[in-house]
């Protein structure tokens, strides 16, 4: 198996032992981001529409990294500590995905790291 590791600077670095995303073949795994300013590395100051912003963006610039897009994501996942803030992903979701829409799960948590309100990952196909 030959696996190249994805790592960008636009992104937050990696907190602990995992990469921003690797790519298998022509399958990217993204690894979970939250709403870290990669500049600062702190959580973006605001509500959890901010928040949801600052994670696509986040997800945006790993998968430019690997040479995709969000036209090229198969699979989100969303964690949320708040499932009443699910209509507010769904709406600025359609601000950065087009149809036809990824796969999608969706998933209430206790909590998440920096105590955020929202954290995803994506697996991503390229083509050729």
């Amino acid at each position: 198996m030959n696996k190249e590791i994805i790592s960008t600077a636009d992104a937050p670095a990696a907190i602990g032992t995992y990469s921003q995303a690797v790519k298998v073949g022509n399958t990217v795994y993204l690894s979970g981001q939250i709403a870290l300013d990669p500049a600062t590395m702190q959580v973006v100051e605001g509500d959890i529409s901010v928040q949801i912003r600052q994670v696509f963006n986040n997800l945006q610039a790993v998968a430019q990294a690997a040479g995709g897009s969000f036209a090229d994501i198969v699979k989100l996942n969303v964690f949320l500590t708040d499932l009443s803030n699910f209509p507010i992903v769904n709406e600025i979701m359609a601000e950065y995905f087009q149809q036809p829409y990824p796969a999608r799960a969706a998933v209430g948590v206790a909590a998440l790291p920096r105590a955020v309100g929202v954290e995803m990952d994506a697996v991503m196909i390229l083509t050729d």
